[in-house]
């Protein structure tokens, strides 16, 4: 027996290392590498509404501090998975309806493909919106609520990247014009009888034009008078949409709202004219408003075909409304006023265009457009579909 020598020591054997020949530093870097990583497959799986599903998912990470086999090759196969499916396919149905954790809980990797997921969604109520009738879009969100909470909640998100809002605008513009009387020159339209302002907000999504005008009122009406004399404002708005998100909202088809004829002194549009019908929706505001009532138009600047949206213009007026005026100022949106002439103004331009002979030649291209409208709808070639490219 050799020095040393003990019975069942064995002084020939390799040393075996602790950890399957791995330090402990490195231990933990594997460790925490495994927990960052997630293949396309589990992200898949969030979609699933299931408790067996989440059950599974969460058994998967309680195991996590198990060694996996090549985790770098299992993420090469699903990339090669990924770039076999078809690119540029028109989407047939609706993606999953997300049901996903708390983002807090998620690392940065999940919830930067949670992101992509989300906004896959978005983009695909988005462009259902804008190429369906409102009828069917009303159905649409009457059949699946949730995707009128999704949209917003994508529309949210890309708003917070635009220069301003044009609803804020819009606000705005209330704010400055109140500074005089109803009525007035440079102030607000208002109802001959009791220069009540009575607006009606057309796809008001979730009534922020409606919380920030009563938050305004209040201040103004409530607050001590300072300085400058403040003229009693009297604001009524009537937000419409597809889904009632609030208390301020009625829901409706915004070709056809419950208000009364002429019973509306502003009517707003705010990136509202999504459906293919939607001169149907500027119908509906001339039978609204009140004469001398005004109408405003904000629209992305990509959807008209000829840039400035002269054609736009052309199209609203043989529906009756006077054009007052078209600010481009904005890099993002359009911004246009039109007005209901009173019946004294309609006489006296009619006389105007009768003189020069050119009412007829109105009256012509009126028809022309009805013609045009009934063989091809106005939202696939008076303003183009506002659709947000797929990354």
């Amino acid at each position: 027996m050799a020095l040393f020598q003990t019975d069942g020591w064995n002084l020939n054997d390799k040393v075996v290392k602790i950890g399957g020949g791995q330090s402990k530093k490195k231990a933990n870097k594997n460790r925490k590498r495994r927990q960052e990583e997630v293949s396309i497959d589990d992200i898949n799986k969030l979609d699933d509404k299931t408790e067996d599903s989440k059950d599974e998912i969460r058994s998967n990470k309680d195991n996590e501090d198990k060694p996996e086999e090549k985790p770098k090759k299992k993420q090469k196969i699903n990339k090669e998975k990924k770039s076999e499916e078809p690119k540029n396919e028109e989407p047939t149905e609706a993606p999953p309806a997300l049901d996903l954790p708390v983002k807090s809980k998620l690392t940065p990797l999940q919830q930067k493909m949670m992101a992509k997921l989300t906004g896959s969604r978005f983009r695909w109520i988005n462009e259902q919106l804008y190429t369906i009738t409102s009828n069917e879009a009303l159905k649409l969100i009457k059949d699946q609520p949730s995707l009128f909470d999704e949209y917003h909640d994508g529309f949210r998100s890309q708003v917070q990247s635009w220069p301003e809002n044009p609803v804020d605008v819009f606000v705005n513009q209330v704010k400055e014009r109140s500074k005089r009387p109803v009525n007035a020159p440079g102030g607000l339209p208002g109802l001959q009888k009791n220069k009540k302002i009575v607006i009606a907000d057309m796809g008001c999504g979730e009534a922020q034009f409606s919380h920030d005008i009563s938050k305004f009122l209040t201040q103004r009406n409530g607050g001590k008078k300072r300085g400058k004399k403040q003229y009693p404002l009297d604001i009524e708005v009537h937000s419409f949409d597809l889904k009632k998100a609030n208390e301020r909202i009625t829901v409706a088809d915004i070709r056809n709202v419950p208000l009364e004829d002429n019973s509306c002194t502003i009517v707003i549009f705010c990136l509202a004219l999504m459906g293919t019908n939607f001169l149907d929706f500027i119908k509906e505001a001339y039978r609204i408003l009140a004469p001398r009532g005004e109408l405003w138009i904000a629209e992305i600047k990509s959807r008209f075909s000829d840039k400035e949206g002269e054609e736009f213009t052309k199209a609203l007026t043989l529906n009756g409304f006077f054009h007052k005026k078209t600010d481009n100022e904005n890099k993002m949106f359009t911004r246009f006023e039109f007005f209901k002439a009173p019946a004294d103004i309609i006489a006296e331009r009619k006389a105007k265009l009768e003189r020069k002979q050119r009412f007829i030649e109105h009256e012509d291209d009126k028809d022309q457009l009805e013609i045009k409208r009934g063989k091809v709808p106005e939202g696939k070639w008076l303003l183009k579909p506002c659709i947000y490219k797929r990354r």
